[in-house]
């Protein structure tokens, strides 16, 4: 495999780590029971999914 011919300096690595940041989730509210929920995936707290009961909570 190809390696590097020069050692990377630690200000280049620096910039290069720079971009390395986290996100916030992007959040959608569910239309049932209208808390926060991550999208595309069931909601936590009622269990539906696309108007739709997958989950049965107790």
């Amino acid at each position: 495999m190809a390696q590097p011919k020069r050692r990377w300096s630690k200000q280049r690595t620096h910039k290069h780590r720079a971009n390395w940041k986290l996100e916030i989730p992007n959040l959608t509210e569910c239309p049932q029971c209208h808390e926060m929920k991550l999208p595309h995936r069931v909601c936590p707290n009622c269990g539906y999914y696309r108007n739709r009961k997958v989950v049965n909570q107790d």
